[in-house]
């Protein structure tokens, strides 16, 4: 029993992408906790080290290289000093019932990064934010409910038209913008796709796969070539439903950074992706009044800028 269980654990883990997504979106309900199929491994171990079940114990080799291949390098520290980061940048879905949005601006500031994209701005929680972010981070940018402050200059912001179809007119949740770093031009994305629900049809995901396929094609668009993806996305890097994301873009190399809910995270929805960058390190800051943690993440590999800017 305890073997064969062992071995389940190692097939799902090794072979999820063979798991449908229909009914019910299957497949992306596992992949949205895919790290915890760890537990299992856990319990097994121990109940074998307690029967001393020879077989068990070797069975367990399976799941455990599984997981350790997916996500053994999470785990790893960061490699590089927090000053050998070319750039700091944090994500947070702040909450649209945020009751300390001030608050909230101060904590993310005093992390200190260059970058800091949010979600669910609403007024007038907005003008808290402005103001309380202003001395640090002289440049901004908000189109709709996605903002972003920075300590370099911004061009060419525009809004980045995600909605899925469906969804009412105003419905304003992503942005396009160019930093002038000091390594040159980057093309900064803040998105917020579509929430998903469990319930007795199971995932619905439809909207939010739908709005990741927009946002793929405005990245496969880009011209310039460094890019910076940050938002709140509903869904964990290795959901199926951000593959027209993760298939264009870089994730995170080491930290898990679950990020929500803010009681008890289970998974990190909250995301910072790269193209012609690393992110090489995420992990999450402390509580704010949001239901999500903040991410704060440091990228490494930017070179010189390259030509084709719109």
């Amino acid at each position: 029993m305890l073997a064969a269980l062992a071995a389940l654990t190692a097939g799902l883990l090794a072979f999820h992408r063979a798991v449908p997504n229909s009914p019910g979106r299957l497949g992306s309900s596992l992949e949205a906790f895919l790290p915890w199929l760890g537990l299992p491994v856990v319990v097994v171990l121990v109940l074998a080290l307690l029967r001393r079940s020879v077989v068990a114990l070797v069975a367990l080799l399976l799941p455990v290289a599984a997981w350790t291949y997916l996500f053994g390098g999470l785990l790893l520290p960061a490699g590089a000093a927090a000053d050998a980061y070319d750039l700091v940048v944090v994500q947070h879905n702040v909450s649209d019932t945020n009751t300390d949005p001030a608050g909230t601006a101060r904590a993310l500031a005093d992390a200190g990064p260059d970058l800091i994209a949010l979600e669910e701005l609403v007024p007038p929680a907005l003008t808290a934010y402005e103001k309380t972010l202003a001395p640090d981070y002289p440049y901004h940018a908000v189109r709709g409910t996605v903002g972003l402050w920075s300590k370099h200059p911004l061009t060419g912001t525009r809004l980045l038209d995600i909605k899925p179809r469906g969804i009412p007119e105003g419905w304003k949740r992503g942005l396009r913008t160019v930093v002038g770093t000091p390594q040159g031009e980057i093309a900064v994305y803040v998105a917020h796709l579509p929430s998903v629900r469990f319930g007795a049809g199971g995932l619905a995901s439809s909207s939010r796969d739908e709005s990741a396929g927009l946002l793929g094609r405005a990245l496969a668009a880009e011209r310039v070539e460094r890019v910076i993806l940050l938002g709140d996305l509903n869904g964990t890097v290795e959901d199926r439903g951000l593959a027209p994301l993760t298939s264009r873009m870089k994730v995170a190399e080491r930290g898990f950074a679950l990020s929500f809910p803010t009681a008890f995270p289970l998974a990190r929805i909250d995301q910072v992706m790269t193209r012609s960058a690393t992110v090489a390190h995420i992990r999450t800051l402390p509580a704010t009044g949001s239901d999500h943690l903040p991410v704060v993440a440091g990228i490494t590999g930017l070179g010189v800028d390259s030509p084709g800017s719109p």
